[in-house]
């Protein structure tokens, strides 16, 4: 019987120190930077706040998060686009190695809150998922200098420089009243536009091009 409770012990205790070493953001990091660099045709110039450029196709590539890239997936809606940006982030998150924490906003009329959870977090970036997300990320991102933000398939109508965006010909809902049915297409929501997009913006972000809108053809 001690054996049994003593073996029992031992397996919780592993799983304890598993979850706490992968999952365990309390202790101080390296500040996140970019290995490797974009491509000259990323963008031909230092882009000015809120401007729109489009990237040559795979001139992110050549970039990825350095070892320790702490990022959380914020996503509102269990639509089929947001389904598909979040499976996009999770994917590339698994490939480079990044520690990812997910925030779920259920309750639209929690959604500022929702947002405040993931900035408590003090992850590196948070990547949000989800065009209900779009009008709660203006009224708080502002007040977030500080942390660094990555919409994707949509974006915002005036940006701070912390907010950069990802989206596409289909993906660019900017808010309520601003471009619905323009500016939002849920079949264009493939997940190779998703994950270009997640792998464009991030690579931006590393890179010190913030507070800009990706636009990828």
């Amino acid at each position: 019987m001690r054996t049994r409770i003593a073996g029992t012990l031992a397996a919780i205790a592993v799983l304890a120190v598993g979850c706490g070493s992968a999952d365990d953001w309390s202790a101080p990091h390296p500040a996140p930077s970019a290995v490797g660099a974009l491509a000259p045709g990323f963008t031909t110039s230092s882009p000015t706040p809120e401007a729109t450029i489009t990237p040559s196709p795979g001139s992110w590539d050549g970039v990825r998060p350095s070892p320790g890239y702490r990022v959380v997936l914020l996503t509102a809606g269990v639509d089929r686009p947001t389904r598909t940006l979040a499976a996009a982030v999770t994917d590339w998150a698994g490939q480079e190695g990044v520690s990812l924490k997910t925030v779920t906003a259920a309750d639209p009329g929690r959604y500022t809150e929702s947002i405040g959870e993931a900035v408590k977090l003090a992850p590196d970036l948070i990547i949000t998922a989800g065009k209900d997300l779009v009008d709660p990320l203006a009224l708080v991102t502002a007040n977030h200098l500080d942390r660094q933000f990555l919409v994707l398939g949509a974006e915002l109508a005036e940006p701070t420089a912390n907010v950069t965006a990802a989206n596409w010909p289909g993906a660019s809902f900017r808010g309520e009243g601003l471009g619905m049915s323009t500016g939002y297409d849920p079949a264009s929501f493939t997940p190779s536009r998703a994950a270009a997009a997640v792998r464009a913006g991030a690579a931006s972000v590393l890179s010190g091009l913030t507070g800009i809108v990706i636009r990828l053809v």
